[in-house]
């Protein structure tokens, strides 16, 4: 009994870091609008064409987004997302 304990508590554990390690990494990174190369984005877009990483059409599209280290999207001439939004509406 104590065995399967033991074995239970190892493997929670590892689960437990295993979680946390992406979190941790995330943390060191921002989202960077307008910088992301078609088919490289991380996730969703603002404008709602897609819900999925890898979906942009085409290249800098300012409502497309990639994580980027904490504090270099600006130098890569990206925007935050308050920005790509603002940008968006001024196109509409």
């Amino acid at each position: 009994m104590n065995q399967r304990l033991i074995l239970s508590t190892a493997l929670a554990s590892v689960l437990t870091m295993g979680l946390a390690a992406p979190a941790a990494a995330a943390a060191d990174k921002e989202a960077c609008y307008g910088i992301a190369k078609a088919g490289q984005n991380d996730c969703q877009n603002l404008s709602g064409t897609h819900a999925c990483a890898g979906q942009a059409k085409a290249d800098n599209d300012i409502s497309d987004w990639k994580y980027v280290a904490k504090g270099t999207c600006k130098e890569m001439m990206g925007h935050a997302k308050a920005e790509a939004q603002a940008m968006m509406k001024k196109k509409m």
